[in-house]
């Protein structure tokens, strides 16, 4: 099969081999997404070789489920051992045995095939597109904010970083909390507005008169980090939702000293994702810059990377 394939640097592949997992099902991939991870991972992120990606929508062609034979599927990227005390517990998210589509020890979706456990995925609505669906996994992760912290409608929250995951966020927030999304991109002022968000420019915060209750950095930098240090509030939040392969120091003391609780914040909940995308309450289309055919995948990478661009998918 055709497939990208990362050592080093990324390269089309002509003749990779299928997956083989015996018990899982075959998925051919229609759509893949490149996410931030992703060109963490093009910079020695995990330190991972092999096939890279893990957002996608598919359809199964092989399964031990023949009711899913010919279905739409996306896919829950952690595949857990199934035996330990953390996958009975709390499911495969964080099983020290798990692979990872894509990101540790698993081929991922930048490929003609790739195969999951069956209970990894979820069918996808005939109401929702390709294009819809392929967000369905990093909508999930913008969704995992609000398993893990309760927002209230008086809480005012500051959303750093107004990149692919950022507006994911944003729009799911919106109508939670008072938002202020904080962004180097001033230029999209137009969608905030459709989209009823208040912004703030990077370069005007001086401007911000009060500390935020909660603050989510989802910049992929250090800086986002130190940002959200200084902009929240004593007994506060910062929640994570970046992954960056460069190493750095930080200063936990402020963290201390003003008693923040610090969440990481990774993979999240499917059906939540799908509801609101099959409601139309999630707007994609505006958060697509362009469409590669796989084997223009370095050229898609390079894209991807630019600054301004936002989600860029691979089309097998």
């Amino acid at each position: 099969m055709h497939a990208l394939y990362f050592k080093n640097c990324i390269r089309f592949r002509r003749n990779m081999p299928m997956p083989d997992q015996a018990g899982e099902s075959l998925i051919r991939v229609r759509l893949a997404g490149i996410c931030s991870t992703d060109l963490e991972i093009s910079k020695g992120y995990m330190e991972f070789t092999g096939i890279p990606g893990h957002e996608f929508v598919g359809e199964v062609v092989d399964s031990d489920h023949p009711h899913l034979i010919g279905q739409r599927v996306v896919g829950e990227i952690n595949a857990g051992c199934g035996r330990c005390k953390t996958c009975r517990n709390r499911g495969a998210n964080h099983c020290p045995h798990r692979s990872v589509l894509g990101i540790l020890n698993r081929a991922g979706s930048f490929a003609e095939y790739l195969s999951l456990p069956t209970q990894n995925l979820h069918q996808v609505p005939e109401t929702l597109s390709d294009e819809e669906a392929v967000f369905t996994e990093p909508l999930a992760a913008a969704f995992r904010i609000l398993e893990q912290i309760s927002i209230q409608k008086k809480d005012h929250v500051i959303l750093i970083g107004d990149g692919k995951l950022g507006l994911l966020i944003a729009q799911i927030l919106k109508d939670k909390c008072r938002l202020l999304m904080v962004g180097k991109h001033k230029e999209r002022h137009l969608l905030y507005d459709q989209w009823e968000i208040p912004f703030l420019s990077l370069q005007n915060t001086k401007s911000m008169d009060s500390p935020a209750d909660i603050v989510i950095d989802c910049t992929g930098t250090p800086q986002g980090f130190q940002l959200a240090q200084q902009w929240v509030r004593p007994e506060g939040n910062i929640i994570l939702k970046s992954t960056c392969a460069a190493a750095h120091q930080i200063n936990l003391a402020p963290i201390v000293i003003n008693e923040v609780s610090l969440i990481g914040s990774r993979c999240g909940p499917f059906r939540p994702a799908i509801n609101a995308l099959q409601a139309k309450n999630i707007d994609t289309n505006a958060l697509i810059s362009d469409i590669f055919p796989l084997k223009k995948g370095h050229q898609a990478f390079k894209k991807a990377a630019q600054s301004g661009v936002l989600k860029v998918l691979l089309k097998p």
